[in-house]
């Protein structure tokens, strides 16, 4: 997948990733940041479990980078909160 589909696709991950977790987002920046990453999580997640992680610009590929990018995006939450506190 090309530079621009990732971006893409970790934008629009990390867009659905916030409203998922109630608007819990850093920004526009910040998702698109924790999307990409997230998607890279989600890959790795699902290969290790056995099943097939992004492939392309699909609906299966946005799935898995949209679970990637809330598991990512509740890490970020909880470590920021966790320095806030301190």
């Amino acid at each position: 997948m090309g530079f621009i589909a990732w971006i893409v696709l970790g934008l629009i991950a990390g867009w659905i990733a916030s409203k998922i977790m109630h608007g819990e987002g850093s920004g526009l920046m910040m998702n698109l940041v924790l999307g990409v990453v997230g998607a890279f999580v989600g890959g790795l997640l699902m290969s290790v479990i056995g099943g097939v992680g992004v492939t392309g610009f699909n609906l299966w590929s946005l799935l898995v980078a949209v679970l990637g990018a809330v598991v990512v995006l509740w890490l970020y939450n909880a470590f920021s909160s966790r320095r806030r506190a301190s």
